[in-house]
């Protein structure tokens, strides 16, 4: 074969590889000099599945020749921290977190800035961060997914001094995050238990939004500054958010209606959030957050007491992260079905505020006759 054509070719296949989806692309498996240690911190008390099977999966599927491994389980809360700076200042490798984004924000926050990588098999109630990196909610499928070992370096944010890695807000979904911590079950039911209770009584607030781009005042139901796409079970707060564009997008939820509500929560699962009339959205690097009084905020669904200013920023390339090699990120993104849906309801929504201002200029003008 002559050289020009043997090029050709070579280009027309990788080109025709390029093409697949990251599923069908031929798997380069990764080989090291040396073992590599990794320390699994497997929170007990996370969702409502029991862990106690999981060292078993662990010794059957991790791959030995890559990977020691070391098992610790946790004790009390921030004893996932604990383990896991020991486990840095140790010279591990990968440090596991085995739990929810709780126990993820525990061990992740203790390996930023340093060579030091986060795995993640997911556990928890809501597993928001691990679904925004489309990692199986599976040991034995996740475990495959540590065997790759891709590591990627990604962003994380803090709220005043708490680091968050998935979302951090202020509001509604604060003050569901303190009721959910107080509840003595968890899991997505109490969840939403927790959801339905506090959107009864929830009184909406008053905040300022410093960016770069000036300030803005809103009544709202709750603003979230989103690192990752979602909340969790696929609840997406921000569809189009990235880990690793040096950026947060922060959403704004001004107060709803009952018919809203029910508007918004279906837009979540369907991804179309962005196109609501009620949702305010910006990206940015960092922002200040200014409110009436003092109150509770969350940083990936854990709440803490904060003051009256809130200093919101993101930390870009902060961590090492384990990610999945074939995620298909065009899966954050909606269908057509999805915006048809988000159209249809928004349409309806305006007929409706239009008909509520008519019957309202109806009932002044008969008052003053």
């Amino acid at each position: 074969m002559k050289r020009g054509k043997a090029v050709n070719t070579a280009f027309f296949i990788t080109l025709q590889s390029l093409r697949r989806s990251p599923s069908q692309r031929p798997r380069q498996r990764t080989f090291f000099m040396d073992k590599r240690t990794a320390v699994f911190i497997i929170n007990p008390h996370s969702g409502v599945a029991k862990k106690s099977d999981i060292p078993r999966l662990i010794e059957k599927y991790l791959d030995h020749e890559k990977f020691t491994p070391e098992i610790r389980f946790t004790e009390y809360a921030g004893h996932a921290n604990a383990i896991a700076d020991e486990a840095r200042r140790n010279g591990a490798d990968i440090v596991v977190a085995v739990g929810g984004d709780g126990t993820i924000n525990e061990v992740a926050r203790a390996i930023v800035h340093s060579p030091v990588a986060l795995g993640i098999i997911p556990s928890g109630s809501g597993n928001g961060l691990a679904r925004h990196l489309f990692l199986p909610i599976n040991v034995r499928k996740c475990l495959k997914v540590l065997n790759y070992c891709e590591i990627h370096r990604l962003d994380y944010g803090t709220i005043d001094s708490h680091p968050f890695f998935c979302t951090c807000g202020v509001g509604f979904d604060a003050s569901v995050s303190q009721k959910f911590a107080e509840s003595s079950r968890r899991g997505p039911i109490t969840y939403a238990e927790n959801v339905l209770q506090n959107a009864l009584n929830y009184k909406p607030e008053t905040y300022e939004i410093i960016t770069d781009d000036g300030a803005a005042t809103y009544k709202a139901l709750l603003i979230s500054c989103a690192n990752a796409s979602q909340y969790g079970n696929n609840a997406y707060i921000a569809p189009q958010a990235s880990m690793s564009d040096g950026m947060l997008d922060v959403v704004v939820i001004e107060p709803l209606d009952f018919i809203e509500a029910s508007q918004v929560s279906i837009e979540m699962f369907n991804k179309t959030l962005g196109q609501n009339a009620k949702i305010k959205s910006m990206r940015t690097k960092s922002l200040i957050i200014r409110r009436e009084k003092e109150g509770v905020i969350h940083f990936d669904g854990e709440p803490a007491e904060a003051g009256k200013e809130l200093h919101v920023k993101v930390h870009e390339k902060g961590i090492n992260v384990v990610v999945n090699p074939d995620a298909d990120k065009s899966q954050r993104r909606p269908n057509a079905i999805q915006i048809a849906t988000a159209q249809l309801f928004n349409d309806l929504n305006l007929l409706r505020r239009n008909i509520q201002n008519q019957l309202k200029q109806i009932q002044l003008q008969q008052e003053r006759e």
